[in-house]
């Protein structure tokens, strides 16, 4: 059935949608439409990447991230991943792998998020954005495992890239 948008924003649209289940149920749906992002694991090592700590105001806390951002309109996932490393962490990446997509929250948004595996990178000018509130540092897989086990890393989208090499 017809979607109805409900809201227009700079980036995310809201709509709603009556439509019928495959057991026969006709849900009332909101879905927010997202215009796809992507997610990068920099590489400097076999055991050492970089991660972010991150401000988030929507959540009004710091979190631990990997670099990741929104598809610009019309711009292809490895493009923004190799624009997206070099603004959040100053660096470029030689050799870029796809390692697969997640579904961030598929009960209510159409985000999908490609993963990358980033290789041999080099330093560049960091490319840093006015609304975004990020420092970087070097992590290990046991780094890593430490802030899962304490429940520091939160963020579902950089837990699920770690699942994703192997590293949780």
């Amino acid at each position: 059935m017809k979607k109805k948008l409900v809201f227009k924003g700079k980036l995310l649209k809201l709509f709603t949608q009556r439509k019928k289940l495959p057991n026969g149920y006709l849900a009332n749906l909101e879905i927010i439409e997202h215009p796809g992002a992507v997610l990068i694991i920099p590489f400097l090592s076999k055991e050492k990447v970089i991660l972010l700590k991150q401000f988030r105001p929507v959540i009004n806390s710091y979190i631990y991230e990997l670099p990741a951002g929104t598809l610009d309109d019309g711009e292809l996932p490895l493009s923004c991943a190799r624009r997206e490393i070099i603004e959040e962490i100053g660096y470029s990446a030689k050799i870029m792998k796809r390692l697969g997509v997640i579904f961030p929250v598929p009960g209510y948004s159409t985000e999908k998020i490609t993963v990358y595996k980033a290789q041999k990178l080099k330093k560049e000018k960091i490319d840093s954005q006015k609304d975004e509130v990020i420092s970087s540092f070097v992590v290990t897989r046991r780094n890593v495992k430490e802030l899962f086990k304490k429940g520091r890393l939160v963020d579902s989208k950089t837990i699920s890239a770690f699942c994703m090499c192997g590293w949780l």
